[in-house]
């Protein structure tokens, strides 16, 4: 048998459970890992809360990234073997909070030998969009970049390929993320009404990209420092992003291949900020749930 993390109904955290199964086996185009080390997202909370559509079967599994070590490959997969190490997406319907999960080939990379496997559960999610939001809009090196959201696990990543590329960072986050952000390279900025005034007071001219990682009223209040509303991309808020004349993430398919290989030359590195057993992923999806934690947050089965 092998454990694994569901939710029981749409809703809150009430609604999770950590319950047994069968040992799942792959199909064509899948392998099955031991999970080593699953990420912890908010979207996480957003597909049980029902945010992402209420179709399918319940109990459903929760974690999208995970790494781990390969144990049976399905047929006709010739790219793995068993005993390999891995990191990837897992497949539709799988998740990653668990003891075995399920990856689609496609949506999977060999683990660089030089990243721990914690490190490793944190790029196919975090690491994949930091990529795309940093990559949708070529800048110079010496133009301004604006995050909304820096101190998560995501905005450190983002603001760590910003220094790499030698952007002007501008990294927007709470009071008590200022050191993170600051130690990625970024002009720090208190999150809150006076935000937009603070960054206007840097940037004059007004920014050359703005991520945002939030969305909602913050997302409005920023928007209008980008130089025109179509440098404005949001992973957050795709219904707001719109509205302001901006674009929501656009997924490259090399992302995951590209940020792998940036991350296993230690280019950047994601922060892991706490490390949860499989028996608490109900503390781990809680911390991500409150915006508060730095970096990312890892289960370790």
């Amino acid at each position: 048998m092998s454990r694994i993390y569901v939710f029981n109904q749409f809703g809150g955290p009430e609604e999770e459970e950590l319950t047994e199964r069968p040992v799942p086996q792959p199909a064509a185009g899948e392998i099955l890992v031991e999970v080593r080390a699953a990420g912890v997202n908010p979207a996480d909370a957003k597909l049980r809360e029902g945010a992402f559509g209420r179709e399918g079967e319940l109990p459903r599994a929760l974690g999208f990234e995970v790494s781990g070590i390969v144990t049976a490959v399905g047929p006709d997969v010739e790219e793995y073997a068993v005993g390999d190490e891995v990191l990837g997406s897992v497949a539709p319907g799988e998740g990653g909070f668990a003891d075995h999960a399920v990856l689609r080939v496609g949506d999977t990379q060999p683990k660089p030998e030089g990243i721990s496997f914690a490190v490793a559960a944190t790029i196919p999610v975090a690491g994949t969009t930091a990529y795309d939001l940093t990559h949708d809009i070529e800048l110079e090196a010496g133009q301004t970049l604006l995050i909304l959201g820096a101190g998560g696990g995501v905005g450190h990543l983002v603001a760590g390929i910003g220094k790499v590329h030698q952007f002007s960072v501008i990294g927007i986050a709470s009071e008590s993320k200022r050191e993170l952000v600051e130690s990625s390279g970024a002009t720090f900025v208190a999150s809150g009404d006076g935000a937009a005034a603070a960054v206007r007071e840097i940037a004059p001219e007004g920014v050359d990209l703005v991520i945002d990682l939030v969305g909602g009223q913050p997302l409005r209040d920023v928007a209008p420092l980008a130089k025109s509303p179509e440098l404005v991309i949001s992973a957050a808020d795709d219904a707001t992003v719109t509205e302001l004349g901006g674009r929501g993430r656009v997924h490259n398919p090399e992302s995951l291949e590209k940020i792998t290989s940036v991350v296993g030359y230690e280019v950047v590195t994601p922060l892991i900020s706490a490390e949860y057993p499989l028996e608490r992923a109900r503390d781990a999806l809680a911390a991500v749930e409150s915006g508060h934690t730095l970096g990312k947050v890892v289960i370790v089965p």
